[in-house]
């Protein structure tokens, strides 16, 4: 993970270099976790841990180390991002029953009943292979219903399979591909869902090295290439707008470099046509400051010094995402003509941004939590599972509905719709009300009439008029929905149309 950089050194995050991993012990974890949460039951921790060692005795895993070796890095993964520790103690223990002849009730009498609902949310999950896309859809039915009954349940899944694709080495060749390509299609969008750009960015580039290894590697050369030489411009620029700021009274809580992801780069560059003159953000500089108040201050200060790309200014912080996240964007013509991106957000935005849903149980500097805040799309779930992942046989459908990248769309009165990237302004009909979708006759997009199958973008503003002597929606419009509710609605209209009018009168 690369890390966050204070003014004085950008070096850091420009030149990325693999470390040597340090060997993981149980003293080690204790050691991380007494670092954040001076008040953590740390005998609670060893206990798990030699439970589940003892447990996992004698088993190995195919790279012949002992297998506990799992649990244990899949819980440093979470202690070095300061996640609560019941949930490390939790994920210690996630393959005992699973793997070994320790039941669940042993957990629960051990380790009391928070443990063992944690512990039986992932052992639920089971091992999720593909065995068919029948029984896959079963096994992602069963994700979404264990993130609705408890989101620290995915959490440890995350850990989990972090380990697991840092350890692919060891896996054959076609194994490898596969746990990769889920890994980037299944569990990093839904990291992406919940907020968790921090843990999305990483399971992507850990598998973007097996599903993609060339153009992994010709991503990393462009970076380094395009960054090379440029730590002391960078730290130039951060200390001229830290002065701007504190002239103007502005205390810079820090400032942090952020390099940009090669997975993220490459989706980029397939965006732009390969264009890499269009990619203003290989490194972000992004500025902390105490309150909302000082965010809007510092992005007025930073355009007094610097011009604005033209149509590059986002504001994320009144218009946030679905996911929680919030910010404000900007890119600047910076000295000598150099583009430079600006992020502008409070802590507890940067928490929320990093973290998503699992700032909730992520231990600041000071060692305290977040306050409890439901993110919208985590409330949800529930319902999606009941209504929506019912209905869905289709493997695509659900990476499609659920799992690519999203567009946010704001309805004229500021709403913001979240839709699968594609999206057209019947999909958005749909997503407001059945109705809508159905009597759908045209729809205007930033104030300008466009056609039902124009392709939406992010921060689009969309009206639909409707046409009330409309019988019905448009069989053609199957040719470019999107999602799976506007296609459901187009095809029960469909069914419904060619029945005999004795029965349609019945159905009424």
């Amino acid at each position: 993970m690369l890390p966050h950089c204070q003014t004085s050194s950008f070096c850091d995050i420009l030149t990325y270099m693999q470390e040597e991993p340090k060997k993981q012990t149980i003293q080690s974890l204790v050691s991380l976790i007494e670092k954040y949460d001076s008040k953590a039951d740390l005998d609670l921790i060893r206990l798990c841990y030699d439970f589940a060692a003892h447990a996992h005795a004698g088993q190995t895993r195919k790279s012949g180390e002992p297998y506990i070796i799992h649990p244990l890095a899949a819980a440093h993964i979470l202690a070095e991002r300061r996640i609560d520790p019941i949930i490390i103690a939790a994920t210690l223990l996630h393959d005992v029953p699973e793997d070994t002849a320790v039941t669940l009730k042993d957990i629960e009498k051990n380790f009391g009943s928070e443990i063992a609902h944690l512990v039986n949310g992932i052992t639920k999950l089971g091992k999720l292979k593909y065995r068919g896309v029948e029984r896959y859809i079963e096994n992602l039915r069963k994700m979404f219903v264990a993130m609705a009954e408890d989101v620290r349940v995915m959490i440890m899944k995350f850990a989990d399979r972090m380990h697991n694709l840092q350890t692919l080495e060891s896996l054959p060749p076609e194994k490898r591909y596969r746990i990769a390509l889920e890994s980037l299609e299944i569990y990093a969008p839904i990291a992406g869902r919940l907020g968790m750009d921090n843990m999305k960015g990483e399971l992507e580039d850990l598998s973007f090295k097996y599903v993609y290894p060339k153009e992994y590697i010709r991503m990393r050369q462009l970076r380094d290439d395009r960054l090379r030489g440029k730590e002391q411009y960078l730290e130039q620029i951060a200390k001229v707008a830290k002065a701007e700021l504190k002239k103007n009274n502005i205390h810079v809580i820090e400032i942090q470099g952020r390099n940009k992801r090669l997975y993220s780069l490459y989706q980029k560059l397939l965006r732009k046509d390969n264009d890499i003159t269009k990619i203003y953000d290989f490194v972000a500089i992004r500025i902390l400051v105490p309150t909302l108040g000082d965010c809007y201050a510092t992005l007025g200060i930073l355009h007094k010094i610097w011009k604005p790309l033209k149509g590059r200014i986002k504001d994320y912080i009144s218009q946030p995402k679905p996911n929680g996240y919030q910010s404000l964007h900007t890119t600047l013509f910076c000295d000598d003509g150099e583009v430079v991106e600006f992020q502008i957000r409070t802590p507890d935005m940067n928490q929320q941004a990093d973290f998503g849903i699992a700032a909730h149980w992520h231990y600041d500097e000071q060692g305290s939590r977040m306050p409890k805040k439901e993110v919208q799309w985590a409330k949800e779930l529930a319902e999606i599972q009941k209504d929506v992942l019912n209905k869905l046989s289709d493997l695509e459908e659900i990476k499609i509905d659920f799992l690519q990248s999203r567009i946010f769309v704001f309805t004229p009165k500021g709403d913001v719709i979240d839709l699968p990237e594609g999206a057209t302004p019947v999909d958005f009909a749909y997503h407001i009300h059945t109705d809508i979708g159905n009597k759908c006759g045209a729809s205007i997009v930033n104030d300008k009439m466009v056609s039902l199958n124009t392709e939406l973008k992010n921060g689009d503003v969309v009206e639909i008029i409707t046409e009330k002597n409309r019988k019905g929606p448009n069989a053609d419009w199957l040719d470019f929905v999107k999602t799976p509710t506007a296609r459901t609605h187009i095809n029960m209209y469909k069914k419904h149309e060619i029945l005999p009018g004795w029965l349609k009168s019945v159905l009424k």
